[in-house]
């Protein structure tokens, strides 16, 4: 398995992704899109290796999967870290390579707010088995491969793969895959989730992702 994980300018929440990925002892690509913190001396001082791409999560993506050769492949955000165990807990899932897999969205904060949004997360992935790369992405590299794998949007590059993989080729784990909740404590609980929410919608308007990209910010 090689782990994939775009980032730019992580330095602050990079390193216990990182530590959390050691309990796989496999390969690690972290994909920097050009950051001018210390996001890729933290990388290279864990043992991963750095590539340098294009600035966006979908071209960084792109490029992760390119250079990974293993028969899986993990895509992790840079500011979500797995939780203790989840080496073993996705052992069953690597011997299904006819499906991918996606761990349980929770918050790295104590609050009310950050439950709610976890478990509407939860709701959401049920309903309409729309997980986002948030959540974490274990695929086989010949479902990657046969898919096409992720495409170089500047948004929604997640929500556009998941969706090719449809809802019987998806599957969750039982292990949290932590993030840090930053975004919505500096900008709002509600307001961050309605966002995300009305850049969802226009996606499936068919709206352009540059244009939703612009409203994401």
């Amino acid at each position: 398995m090689t782990i994939v994980i775009p980032a730019l300018n992580a330095a602050t929440v990079l390193g216990p992704t990182l530590a959390a990925c050691a309990e796989a002892e496999a390969p690690i690509l972290v994909i920097d899109g050009g950051s001018t913190d210390a996001t890729a001396a933290i990388a290279r001082a864990a043992g991963a290796r750095v590539i340098v791409a294009a600035r966006g999560r979908g071209l960084q993506l792109t490029a992760g999967g390119a250079a990974a050769q293993s028969p899986w492949l993990l895509f992790l955000h840079a500011d979500t870290r797995l939780a203790p165990g989840w080496w073993a807990a996705i052992q069953p899932a690597i011997g299904q390579p006819d499906r991918a897999w996606y761990f349980r969205f929770a918050l790295d904060d104590p609050g009310s707010q950050a439950r709610r949004l976890e478990r509407l997360v939860a709701w959401r992935c049920r309903l309409f088995a729309l997980p986002y790369g948030d959540q974490g992405l274990l695929i086989s590299q010949a479902l990657y491969t046969q898919l096409g794998g992720f495409r170089p949007l500047p948004l929604m590059e997640d929500v556009d793969l998941v969706r090719r993989l449809g809802r019987s080729r998806l599957g969750a784990l039982p292990i949290a895959a932590l993030t840090s909740a930053t975004r919505w404590q500096r900008e709002g609980w509600w307001r961050r989730s309605a966002r995300n929410l009305l850049c969802l919608l226009l996606w499936f308007l068919g709206i352009s992702p540059t244009t939703i990209k612009r409203l994401y910010g």
